[in-house]
């Protein structure tokens, strides 16, 4: 499995130890930056990762911001992506499992590093269970498409 990750200034703290993360759990990895601490732009990078998964090139994402919320606000604007902001393990778990997420953001203001690699394992461990939860799949899929054109 091959995982796009993003981060801005704020959620850089956390890209180590989600690099670990993703390696640890036998994934590859494409770093869609940022690599410093200078400010920039979280939807640039909410971009270059939902692109990455839109295109094929990446499986799922992860994407780390101050907080997780704008740079997941960003990501869902992109057709076919399911972005969950993640605050704990749980959500990193039912993200996966009930929603399909193929993306997650974490912030690294409000999560600590060990916290992102546990919630990273998590959400790469965790399959989709489908059943009735593939059915509320295909209606955000359906809102989704009557609104992006």
């Amino acid at each position: 499995m091959k995982i796009a990750l993003g981060c801005d200034h704020g959620g850089i703290v956390l890209k180590e130890s989600v690099v670990k993360a993703i390696k640890d759990s036998g994934c590859e990895y494409i770093d869609c930056g940022t690599m410093t601490s200078e400010s920039v732009d979280y939807p640039d990078f909410a971009t270059k990762v939902a692109t990455k998964i839109q295109d094929g090139n990446a499986d799922k994402g992860v994407l780390m911001c101050g907080t997780g919320i704008g740079i997941s606000i960003a990501a869902n604007k992109y057709k076919g992506i399911r972005c969950a902001h993640v605050t704990d393990v749980f959500q990193a778990e039912m993200s996966a499992e009930h929603n399909n997420a193929n993306i997650i953001a974490i912030g690294g203001r409000v999560s600590s590093p060990e916290e992102a690699y546990l919630f990273v394992k998590k959400f790469l461990s965790t399959e989709f269970a489908g059943g009735r939860h593939q059915s509320r799949i295909d209606k955000i899929t359906d809102i989704e498409s009557s609104q992006f054109k």
